[in-house]
C-alpha cells in the first residue's frame, strides 16, 4: 500500500478496565458477575472498552497511511528499544502519555484523547481525526513542540529512576518513613508520610493536592487570619522542581523545618534512608516502578539531563 513516508510511527496503547477484569476473572461473563454482584454498572466498562477499541482502530487506519506503523502495549515500554527517529502516538489517558514520555529520548510524542466526553485530557490535545493533519506536520517539522522537564533520583548504588510528573520517597506501606533530608545548608532528620518531588508537568496533580490540603488546614486553624492560597502550576519546561514533605512529625529526634522548597541543578535534594525495610522511591504514581530505598541508601534528586518532547 502507498503511504506518505517511511517514517516509523509507534502507536502506544494500554489495556482497558474491561481487559484488566477479564485478565483477573478469565472471561467477560465472570467479570460482569463480579461487577454487578457489587452493585456497580458493568455497562460502563463495556462502553469504555468499545470507545477505546474504536479509537485505536481509527488511529491505526490513519497512521498506517502516513508511515511504517508499529503498535506497542504500555507494559512493554520498559524493554522496548526506540531507534531515535520515530514519532510516538499515545492513545489513552494522561497517565499513558506521562508513562511513555520517560522512556523516550527526544522523539516527539502526541497525546490522543480516545473519548473526549469521558476524559479531560490535559496532556491529550488531539482527537483521532486530528492525526491525519498533525502527523504530516510533525514529519515535515512544521508542528510546535513543548519541552518537558523531568526529575531523576540517583542512588549511591548506581541505580536511577526518572519521573515525568513526580517522585515519591517514603514507605511502601502507610507507616511513617524515617530519613535524613538535606537541601542547601539545612540538614534534618525527619519522620513523615514521605516526600513528593514534582515537575512542572505534574504540578497540577499530586503537588496541587498537597498544597491545597495544607492551605485548607492553615486557613481553618488560623481563622480569622487572611486565607492562604497555594502557589499555582509552573511551566512544563521550568528549570526547577518542588519538593514537599507530607505530614512531618515533630519530636525530640525529628524536625519540621525543611518541608517545602525548590530543587535546581545547583541545589539538588539529598535524602538518606533510615528505614530498615519497605523503603521505596517510585515515579509517576506507578508503585510497581520503584527503587528500593532502605537503610544505607542515599538518593540525590535533581533535574534529569534529558527532556521530553510533547507535540502541541
Amino acid at each position: 500500500m502507498d503511504r506518505l513516508s517511511e517514517t516509523k510511527i509507534i502507536l502506544v496503547k494500554r489495556r482497558s478496565r474491561l481487559q484488566d477484569l477479564v485478565a483477573r476473572f478469565n472471561s467477560v461473563s465472570q467479570a460482569r458477575f463480579y461487577i454487578e454482584h457489587l452493585g456497580a454498572d458493568f455497562s460502563d466498562y463495556q462502553r469504555e472498552h468499545d470507545e477505546y477499541a474504536l479509537a485505536l482502530s481509527g488511529a491505526g487506519d490513519i497512521l498506517q497511511a502516513l508511515g511504517r506503523l508499529q503498535v506497542l502495549d504500555r507494559m512493554y515500554l520498559p524493554n522496548f528499544l526506540f531507534g531515535g527517529d520515530e514519532i510516538v502516538v499515545a492513545v489513552g489517558q494522561d497517565g499513558l502519555v506521562a508513562n511513555t514520555l520517560k522512556y523516550l529520548d527526544g522523539q516527539p510524542l502526541l497525546g490522543v484523547n480516545p473519548a473526549p466526553g469521558r476524559w479531560d485530557g490535559v496532556l491529550l490535545p488531539f482527537k483521532v481525526p486530528d492525526l491525519a493533519k498533525v502527523v504530516p506536520e510533525v514529519i515535515r517539522g512544521r508542528r510546535p513542540r513543548a519541552e518537558v522537564t523531568m526529575a531523576v533520583a540517583r542512588l549511591n548504588n548506581g541505580q536511577s529512576l526518572l519521573a515525568v510528573n513526580d517522585l515519591f520517597v517514603g514507605q511502601r506501606t502507610h507507616v511513617s518513613a524515617r530519613y535524613e533530608i538535606r537541601h542547601g545548608e539545612v540538614v534534618e532528620a525527619q519522620s513523615s508520610s514521605g516526600i513528593i518531588i514534582s515537575t512542572g508537568l505534574g504540578s497540577t496533580g499530586w503537588l496541587k493536592s498537597i498544597l491545597a490540603g495544607a492551605a485548607g488546614v492553615v486557613n481553618s486553624v488560623a481563622r480569622p487570619a487572611a486565607p492562604v492560597n497555594p502557589p499555582g502550576k509552573f511551566e512544563w519546561g521550568a528549570d526547577y522542581l518542588y519538593f514537599s514533605v507530607r505530614e512531618p512529625f515533630p519530636s525530640r529526634t525529628t524536625g519540621v523545618r525543611l518541608v517545602f522548597g525548590r530543587i535546581t541543578a545547583g541545589q539538588p535534594l539529598h535524602v538518606v534512608s533510615h528505614m530498615a525495610e519497605n523503603g521505596v522511591i517510585f515515579s509517576d504514581g506507578i508503585e510497581s516502578d520503584f527503587l528500593e530505598f532502605n537503610s544505607g541508601s542515599a538518593a540525590v534528586v535533581t533535574l534529569a539531563s534529558k527532556k521530553g518532547i510533547l507535540v502541541v
